[in-house]
């Protein structure tokens, strides 16, 4: 049953991997979250979120590192089971002109947006294939579909998401596995919502014809959408969730 189904969630405890991460166990599957092996509030958090009654399995994992995400996804095959849905959700960014960019900031964004995307999906494919089910959602970015001012290295990484979704989802379809990408523009995110009021409401939102914000909890209901059944027919595709700022 998919409300049995296992969950791994990367960068889970983020602003809105949490949303994804608790509206996913609030729909009634099992459900895991990496984070940096560096933060030292990871038991704080899973205690949080016990505390609000989300019984949330939290594994160490440097996404940039392929060995790292070996070890992460065998954790949580110990601890829950299989892995029947990846949401790579983590990325970061390192934004400047590219004429102030240097190596150091365009390979970090690189290797954390885009080749997690190879280190995490090679953990769990195969045996999704194996098992004739599984659902591996990419999350990219308006920006990399339309470009943003200071961000070559974040736009190059999240317009290659959907490059890498396209040719996995053709590899893998006959065997009831699906790919997807989503590409959430401007979302409510604690991130978000630290730009200044008067740059939110001079730059931003006259960009985007709703007029507001997205909602994290709108992006998680997309992801819980692809991760259905329901979703089964739906492969390859890039869905973009920016309020209108961005339509193709």
């Amino acid at each position: 049953m998919s409300n049995q189904r296992v969950v791994l969630v990367t960068g889970g405890m983020g602003g809105l991997g949490e949303t994804i991460s608790t509206k996913m166990v609030d729909a009634g599957y099992k459900v895991a979250v990496t984070y940096s092996p560096g933060n030292k509030t990871h038991q704080e958090w899973v205690t949080q979120m016990a505390d609000k009654g989300y019984d949330i399995v939290a594994v160490p994992c440097d996404v940039a590192d392929y060995d790292s995400c070996a070890t992460a996804v065998e954790d949580v095959r110990a601890t829950l089971g299989a892995v029947d849905v990846l949401v790579n959700n983590a990325g970061i960014t390192r934004d400047m002109t590219f004429k102030k960019m240097d190596r150091v900031n365009w390979d970090d964004v690189m290797r954390t947006n885009l080749d997690s995307l190879f280190n995490m999906s090679k953990q769990v494919a195969d045996q999704m294939v194996e098992r004739g089910w599984g659902r591996i959602i990419n999350v990219s970015s308006v920006n990399g579909s339309k470009g943003a001012f200071g961000q070559t290295n974040y736009s190059a990484a999240k317009a290659g998401v959907h490059g890498f979704t396209k040719a996995l989802a053709l590899e893998v379809a006959k065997k009831n596995v699906t790919v997807n990408t989503i590409s959430p523009g401007y979302i409510g995110t604690k991130m978000v919502t630290a730009i200044p009021k008067e740059v939110l409401d001079s730059k931003i939102l006259p960009q985007i014809p709703v007029g507001r914000l997205g909602k994290p909890e709108e992006v998680a209901g997309l992801i819980i959408y692809l991760a259905s059944e329901e979703a089964a027919f739906v492969t390859g595709a890039n869905i973009a969730i920016n309020g209108g700022q961005h339509m193709q």
